[in-house]
């Protein structure tokens, strides 16, 4: 993964969370889904399951042993995935609204569904 540059040393807020279904909307995998397992608000990026697949050669540590091929996913950035409805199947924008109770939940723009 790329280190953070000298300007982004604070976090970023961002439109994805942790577990959030998303839509990659640009690049190699453009148009896959799946899932984010992990987000990086220093550099505005984010890991998601099955996507930007990374394959590593790693040496064998001990003797007699055989090395091996490692495949992991790589981070790509926020503003490459858009959160994407299960029900509706269709990807879309955030928005922000407010419940009865008074809590400011995300909801998408296209279908109304409330996210948090």
């Amino acid at each position: 993964m790329p280190k953070p540059s000298k300007k982004s040393s604070h976090a970023q807020s961002m439109h994805v969370k942790t577990g959030d279904t998303v839509q990659v909307i640009a690049g190699k995998d453009k148009g896959k889904v799946g899932e984010v397992t992990r987000v990086l608000p220093k550099m505005s990026r984010v890991v998601v399951e099955g996507v930007n697949i990374r394959t590593k050669h790693v040496k064998a540590r001990a003797e007699g042993e055989s090395g091996q091929i490692v495949t992991e996913e790589a981070s790509i950035h926020s503003s490459n995935v858009m959160l994407y409805s299960k029900k509706e199947k269709v990807a879309s924008r955030v928005g922000f609204t407010f419940t009865e109770d008074g809590r400011k939940v995300r909801k998408l723009k296209k279908t109304g569904e409330v996210i948090d």
